[in-house]
């Protein structure tokens, strides 16, 4: 069984700097999405976490490479290594390039600088060595330069490939003699043009072969865009460095695009921007509720200039009143005037120019909607109207089981992330009601459980709803089951969706993923992850705070399948509104049962009818490598259990019980690992 990796890693641990990391990930998630999840990861996650079996690419940015020595020498080159040597991919920039060669020789003779040392990774089986260009300084910009790289245009099969651009630089070195390991499986891919103050050749980004898999080094930095750069904040000559990579910036791209595409990875052939953040809409089903629970945040929300916010611990809402709504930008969508372009619908604030946005730093604008929905000209990508006429006709299928969940919501075109807005500002989350609802089309920085995000394209179905669940009920109802009732919620909602759609081939991966049947392989059973659940939880005045998370390819392709590539001719598309509506009145429905008479055996047959993994054989990493047979899940504690295995497969009788919190499991390799 095999699954198609999506997730794109750049080591944020030591010896990276803040910088360069998040030039990292500001290029390659406009390269490569909707395909990928481009996303930070730490030494520990290298170190600890079973990251290869859904990585597609593992990017060492810059910075200082002692400090990723110090930190991965032994355990964790290792498994960096494996991972290339079986069809894994690696991209070095400068640091990540001295830091994958054989040696390093950076600045020989400066005492002060001086660094010379084997390297245990050796993807490129010879020397960096370094400055190619004189005056670098840690931590500064003063050795910064825009140098002209020369490419190797017969290295590349296809794209369009530039033959020079100036390319960001500031203590990279050079790949010595590499054309001479060609017989390596070594291409120079791009060469410095001028001349150097090292000596050994002038390869400055090489694409090495390893095993099934390959790396590609680079001693410039492409990745770096002018755009992010401040032309007045280094010096006389900073600005026409910014002004010279600002010319060659689209060259620069598609050589990127070229490199990310010799890693066989599927490139975006338009770039994508990060979108600006959008109004936020507040609604209910019975418009008399919102004005009470504008009331309700009296005690939180504060006045200036006759304005009034609620300044949570993470983010700021600003409460947008019905007649200051009319700015320029609905005054140009309301009068066609000549040369004015309709602006994006409903945009606010954030990357309109594209560039690296803090976006905790924003206000989010609150549009309370008190006297009726939103309609399709404020919201065109989410409609209200549908959205809460099913939830009215789901919620009278059980005689009022289910009333409050989706009662409360908040839309937002694009938001940063669902489950942030609510758990990040614990003061705002203290005073909503169960089941308040936040959803939007697209995030910009979505959340996912450990080192994990979830890509959010329009078309992914996403939202979050809030909780309380007494602390009185921890004894027989005990919170850790609420991740497993919402992933029977979502199998039945999708299920349940409408008549014909009982079929739909979704199952549960524990303890809380999606997955789906490749409608690719038909007639096979392999399955593709779909979608995720977050759970975040605090405490207060005697209940846990939840904010319960889910993200679902409903529409969308990529960068997986959708739910609608599942269904046969005969079956009308899911809609997202409908989607949502059924979920949520399964999970309150399922939530008061379990309330009632805890994880009992019924609701535990319901979750094993769902699930990926009755009688399947792991191997359990943190106890030697034992082999298990996984028997199911505990009632009492929710824990995964697993009977160990010995001669010929044979019980030992022997049952390991495992927490969700403290393991990783790698469904598709069988792997359980203890996370620390």
């Amino acid at each position: 069984m095999a699954t198609r990796k999506m997730n794109v890693l750049v080591y944020s641990g030591n010896g990276s700097t803040i910088e360069s990391v998040r030039h990292c990930l500001y290029t390659l998630r406009r390269l490569l999405s909707p395909n990928y999840a481009v996303i930070p990861v730490t030494d520990n996650v290298i170190l600890k976490e079973p990251w290869t079996a859904s990585c597609a690419l593992l990017v060492f940015p810059g910075g200082a490479d002692m400090g990723y020595c110090r930190s991965l020498n032994g355990e964790g080159n290792r498994r960096i290594e494996q991972f290339v040597r079986r069809g894994g991919s690696y991209l070095g920039f400068c640091a990540g390039g001295y830091y994958g060669s054989s040696k390093c020789e950076f600045e020989v003779g400066n005492k002060a600088l001086e660094v010379i040392g084997h390297r245990e990774l050796a993807l490129f089986p010879g020397t960096c060595r370094g400055c190619a260009f004189k005056g670098f300084v840690y931590q500064g910009e003063a050795g910064a330069k825009a140098i002209d790289v020369k490419v190797v245009k017969e290295a590349f099969k296809a794209g369009v490939i530039p033959q020079t651009f100036r390319s960001y630089y500031n203590g990279g070195g050079i790949f010595v003699d590499a054309e001479t390991f060609s017989d390596k499986g070594v291409e120079v891919l791009a060469n410095y043009s001028g001349d150097l103050d090292v000596e050994g050749g002038s390869a400055a980004v090489v694409y090495c072969k390893v095993g099934e898999g390959g790396a590609i080094l680079t001693g410039p930095h492409p990745e770096f865009a002018a755009v992010n750069l401040d032309p007045k904040s280094n010096g006389q000559n900073y600005p026409k460095l910014v002004e010279d990579l600002a010319e060659d910036n689209e060259s620069r791209v598609n050589f990127l695009k070229a490199c990310l595409s010799k890693f066989g990875l599927i490139v975006s052939q338009e770039t994508s921007s990060v979108p600006s953040l959008s109004r936020l809409h507040l609604s209910s089903m019975h418009h008399y509720l919102v004005p009470e629970l504008l009331a309700s945040w009296e005690d939180i929300i504060i006045r200036e200039d006759d304005e009034e916010y609620i300044k949570g611990e993470n983010d700021t809402f600003h409460l947008e009143k019905q007649e200051s709504r009319w700015s320029v930008n609905q005054l140009a969508k309301a009068l066609p005037l000549p040369g004015i372009q309709d602006p994006p619908a409903d945009q606010v604030d954030g990357a309109s120019d594209d560039r690296i946005v803090d976006y905790n730093a924003i206000t989010k604008r609150l549009i309370p909607h008190e006297t009726e929905w939103p309609g399709t000209k404020e919201t065109p990508y989410f409609n209200h109207h549908a959205f809460y006429a099913n939830l009215k006709k789901y919620q009278e299928e059980r005689g009022g089981e289910a009333e409050d969940y989706g009662k409360y919501l908040v839309y937002g075109e694009v938001v940063t992330s669902t489950n942030t807005l609510l758990e990040k500002n614990p003061k705002l989350l203290s005073t909503l009601p169960p089941g308040f609802t936040v959803t939007a089309t697209t995030q910009v920085a979505g959340r996912g459980r450990g080192s994990n995000v979830w890509v959010s394209p329009p078309g992914c179905l996403i939202f979050s709803y809030t909780m309380k669940h007494p602390m009185e009920l921890s004894n027989t109802a005990p919170v850790v089951f609420i991740q497993y009732l919402a992933a029977i919620a979502i199998a039945e909602g999708i299920q349940s969706y409408d008549r014909g759609y009982h079929d739909v081939p979704v199952k549960l991966k524990w303890p809380n993923d999606i997955y789906a049947q490749d409608p690719t392989k038909p007639g096979k059973k392999e399955y593709v992850k779909v979608g995720g659940i977050l759970v975040n939880s605090s405490y207060s005045s005697g209940n846990y705070d939840l904010v319960v998370g889910i993200g679902l390819n409903t529409t969308n392709t990529a960068p997986t399948t959708s739910l609608n590539a599942l269904l046969g001719p005969n079956l009308t598309p899911f809609t997202l509104e409908k989607l949502q509506a059924r979920i949520l009145t399964r999970f309150e429905i399922i939530y008061k049962g379990f309330c009632r008479t805890g994880f009992d055996k019924k609701l535990e047959e319901t979750y094993y009818k769902h699930w990926l993994h009755t009688d399947q054989i792991v191997t359990l990493e943190a106890e030697g490598g034992v082999r298990a047979r996984v028997k199911g899940i505990t009632r009492d504690w929710g824990l995964l259990k697993a009977e160990e295995l010995g001669w010929e497969d044979r019980p030992t009788g022997k049952i390991w019980e495992l927490q969700s919190d403290s393991n990783s499991f790698d469904f598709f390799k069988g792997l359980l690992k203890r996370k620390t």
